[in-house]
C-alpha cells in the first residue's frame, strides 16, 4: 500500500495546490476557526456557509465570546443555515471549553472527539489541519473519490463500509502533511469527482480509476436506501390583535427546530381546508381563550420544506382578534409586537413569511 498511497496523495496534493479555492479557514490553523468552519459546512455548501462563517467570526472572534453569548443570539445568526442542532452543540462545546478547559481547545484527537457535536470526521479535520496529526477525514466527498478510484461497492452507510473506508483513508494519508492531504481529497470530491457527470476523461486518476475503467462511475458509491420520507402538515396560527401584537412560542421539545420560535402550531395528518379548520379539536383548544373576529388562509399553496427524512407542508392562517392580547390568553405563548418579530430566531420558512406579511412594521 505504501507505493499506492504515495502515488495517490502526491497526485492529489499536486492537483490541490494548483486548483484550490482561496477560503478563509485555509489561511489559519486556529482550532477555533477550523472547528467553526467544519461544523458550518456539515450538510452545507461552501457558497452558502461562507457568509455565515464571516458573520460568526465578527460576532464571536474567539471561543470566549461564543461561550458567553445567549443561545437565542446564536440561533438568530444561524437562521437560514438549517440543522439547528449544530448551533446548539456549537454553543455547548464553546461553554465546555471556556469554563472547563481554561478556554484552550483540546490538543489530542481523542479529547477533541469527546466534544459535543464532534464526530470522527470533524475531530480528524481539526487534528490534522490545526495540529498536523495524521488522522484521515472521511465525508461524502471522500467516500465518492475512494469508492470510484478503488472500485469499492460496500455500502458507505453500513457499519462494514464505514470501517473499510476509514481504514483505506488512513492508509492513503500523507503523514507528513495530513492537513493539506485531507483538504485536497475533500476539495477534489467537491469540485471534480462530483456526484453526477464528472469529467472522467480529464481526471488526474483516469489511468488508475477502476470505476472509470469498468464503467461503474455512476453506480458508485453504493448507499443503502434510507427510511421512507414522512409527510407532515403544519398549520401556523398567526395572531393579529388590536394592539398590533402576535403570539410566538419557543419549541422546547427535542427534534426539528428545537429552541427556535414559531407561531402557535396545529399539526394535522393531512392537508385541511378553511371549512375544516374550525372543526378541529386542536383549533378549539387553541382558540378557547381568544376572542376571534375572523380566520383566513394566507397561502393557498403549501410552503414546502424538504428535510432528509421529512417533507413539511405548511400553511399560515391569519387569526384576527377583536381584542388586545393579555396575560390570560398567552398560556405557553409570548406576546410580541409586530415590530419586534424579526428579532427572534425562527425557521427560515417562517422568516420568509414574516418578511412578507409584516413588511410594513
Amino acid at each position: 500500500m505504501d507505493k499506492k498511497a504515495s502515488f495517490f496523495y502526491k497526485k492529489l496534493i499536486n492537483w490541490y495546490l494548483k486548483n484550490k479555492r482561496e477560503l478563509p479557514w485555509r489561511k489559519t490553523n486556529d482550532p477555533y476557526k477550523i472547528w467553526l468552519s467544519e461544523i458550518m459546512l456539515q450538510q452545507t455548501r461552501v457558497a452558502q456557509g461562507l457568509p455565515y462563517y464571516h458573520k460568526f467570526l465578527k460576532a464571536f472572534p474567539t471561543i470566549k465570546e461564543l461561550a458567553l453569548a445567549h443561545e437565542d443570539e446564536i440561533l438568530k445568526l444561524w437562521q437560514g443555515l438549517g440543522y439547528y442542532s449544530r448551533a446548539r452543540n456549537l454553543h455547548a462545546t464553546a461553554q465546555n471549553v471556556y469554563y472547563n478547559m481554561d478556554g484552550v481547545f483540546p490538543l489530542e484527537f481523542k479529547e477533541i472527539l469527546k466534544l459535543k457535536g464532534v464526530g470522527d470526521y470533524t475531530a480528524s479535520a481539526i487534528a490534522s489541519i490545526s495540529y498536523n496529526q495524521p488522522y484521515a477525514v472521511v465525508d461524502g466527498n471522500v467516500y465518492r473519490v475512494l469508492s470510484r478510484v478503488f472500485s469499492i461497492d460496500t455500502p458507505i452507510n453500513s457499519s462494514s463500509g464505514i470501517k473499510e473506508f476509514k481504514k483505506l483513508a488512513q492508509e492513503l494519508i500523507d503523514t507528513d502533511q495530513p492537513g493539506i492531504y485531507n483538504q485536497a481529497i475533500m476539495e477534489f470530491g467537491a469540485r471534480y469527482c462530483v456526484p453526477q457527470n464528472p469529467e472522467c476523461s480529464n481526471c488526474i486518476f483516469n489511468d488508475r480509476c477502476l470505476a472509470f475503467k469498468n464503467k461503474k462511475v455512476a453506480a458508485l458509491p453504493v448507499k443503502i436506501k434510507s427510511k421512507p420520507v414522512k409527510k407532515r402538515y403544519f398549520n401556523y396560527m398567526v395572531i393579529t390583535s388590536e394592539n398590533d401584537k402576535t403570539l410566538l412560542r419557543q419549541r422546547t421539545q427535542k427534534g426539528i427546530w428545537q429552541k427556535l420560535y414559531e407561531f402557535p402550531l396545529i399539526e394535522t395528518t393531512t392537508e385541511i381546508s378553511p371549512q375544516e379548520i374550525n372543526e378541529l379539536e386542536s383549533f378549539k383548544d387553541f382558540s378557547e381563550n381568544l376572542n376571534i373576529e375572523s380566520i383566513s388562509l394566507y397561502n393557498e399553496e403549501n410552503k414546502f420544506h424538504k428535510r432528509s427524512h421529512q417533507h413539511l407542508y405548511t400553511k399560515f392562517w391569519i387569526v384576527k382578534l377583536n381584542e388586545i392580547l393579555s396575560e390570560e390568553n398567552m398560556i405557553d405563548n409570548k406576546s410580541i409586537p409586530f415590530s419586534e418579530i424579526k428579532e427572534y430566531a425562527v425557521p427560515v420558512l417562517i422568516a420568509d413569511f414574516v418578511a412578507e406579511f409584516f413588511e410594513a412594521y
